[in-house]
C-alpha cells in the first residue's frame, strides 16, 4: 500500500465525501472522556483522540487479538471476518468483511470513535475515505519484533491500558533474550514460502523476517530487492535452506506439500536431514500478544 504522508482533510475532497451518500457525516455520540491524548501513528501522523478509545473497529486480525489481551476486548465493536482470535470471544462481535474488502457503510454504522488498520494489510483508499466520512483512523505498520514494543505502548495509550500493555511489552522482551540465549552459530539458513503458484517468501524487511532474525535463523532471502521474492524450486538448489518451514497461512500449506520439497533431493540440507516442518502460520506473522509464544516455539526449533 502507498503510503498515507499526511492526516488526510476531512471534508475537502468531495468526491470521496459523495460516495458515502447520507452516511457521510457522522451522527452524534454522547461518549464520556476523562483525558484528552495525542499519538503518532506508524505513518508519523499526530492522532488525537479526547481520552480512551471506547468503541473501536479493527481491521487488523492480530491487533484484535492483542486488544483482547490487553483486556480491552469490551471496546471492540466491529472486526474483519478475519479476526477469528480469542475464537469464542470474538464470534458475535459485527463482521465488516475482508482487510481488503471491508464494507465501509458497515463500519460507519458501527460509530467507532477510533479505527485501526494498517499500512500493507489494508487499503489506503478506504482509509482515506472513513477520514473523509469524519473518523480517526490510526495506521499500524509494525515491521519488526522490536517494533511490537511500539505497538503495545501505542495500544496502551489508546485504550486507557498502559499496565496492561507494559507487561506484555516485558514479555516480548523476556523471550527475546531467551531466544538469544538458544541462539546457534552460524544461525541455521531458513526458507520461509508464504505463497505457491508460485512461490513466493519474504525478505528481511518484513515482520516474518525479523521473527526469523530474533529467533536465532538467517532467511534465505534476507537480502533480496523484492520484500516478497519469487522462486522455483529448482531456486533452491543454489539457496541450500537447512530449514523449511511451510506456515498455515496466508497460503495453506499442508504434508502433503512436503514431498514437492523432498523431491529436491539430499542436495538440499533440509531435505536431506529431514528439516521441512508444517508451522502454525499465525506464529510467523501475526505481530502482538502471540509474540512471545512465537519467539519460544520457532527460537526452540531453529536450535534443535
Amino acid at each position: 500500500m502507498a503510503a498515507l504522508t499526511a492526516k488526510t482533510p476531512r471534508h475537502q475532497d468531495t468526491k470521496e465525501h459523495e460516495d458515502f451518500g447520507f452516511l457521510g457525516c457522522k451522527l452524534s455520540r454522547f461518549t464520556v472522556y476523562s483525558r484528552a491524548m495525542k499519538i503518532a501513528d506508524d505513518l508519523g501522523r499526530d492522532i488525537t483522540l479526547p481520552g480512551p478509545a471506547q468503541r473501536i473497529v479493527c481491521l487488523v486480525p492480530s491487533i484484535t487479538e492483542t486488544l483482547f489481551a490487553l483486556e480491552a476486548g469490551d471496546r471492540v465493536a466491529g472486526i474483519t471476518d478475519y479476526c477469528v482470535h480469542p475464537a469464542r470471544r470474538v464470534r458475535n462481535i459485527p463482521k465488516v468483511g475482508g482487510t481488503k474488502t471491508p464494507r465501509l457503510v458497515e463500519i460507519i454504522a458501527l460509530q467507532p470513535d477510533l479505527v485501526i488498520a494498517n499500512a500493507e494489510e489494508n487499503r489506503q483508499h478506504h482509509i482515506r475515505k472513513l477520514e473523509v466520512a469524519g473518523f480517526t483512523v490510526f495506521v499500524n505498520f509494525t515491521k519488526t519484533v522490536e517494533g511490537c514494543l511500539k505497538m503495545m505502548h501505542d495500544l496502551g495509550a489508546l485504550t486507557g491500558k498502559e499496565k496492561e500493555a507494559a507487561t506484555l511489552a516485558s514479555a516480548i522482551q523476556e523471550a527475546m533474550q531467551e531466544a538469544a540465549a538458544r541462539r546457534v552459530n552460524p544461525p541455521p539458513r531458513i526458507l520461509v514460502p508464504i505463497w505457491k503458484n508460485p512461490y513466493m517468501s519474504i525478505n528481511s524487511d518484513t515482520f516474518v523476517g525479523s521473527i526469523l532474525e530474533v529467533a536465532g535463523g538467517q532467511n534465505v532471502f534476507a537480502n533480496d530487492q523484492e520484500r516478497y521474492p519469487q522462486f522455483v524450486l529448482q531456486d533452491l538448489l543454489e539457496k541450500k535452506p537447512e530449514i523449511v518451514l511451510l506456515p498455515t497461512e496466508p497460503y495453506r500449506f499442508m504434508e502433503a506439500d512436503i514431498v514437492d520439497f523432498e523431491a529436491l533431493g539430499p542436495e538440499v540440507p533440509a531435505v536431506r536431514n529431514r528439516r521441512i516442518h508444517i508451522i502454525e502460520g499465525e506464529l510467523l506473522s501475526w505481530y502482538g500478544s502471540r509474540v512471545p509464544r512465537a519467539l519460544r516455539e520457532i527460537s526452540t526449533l531453529v536450535a534443535s
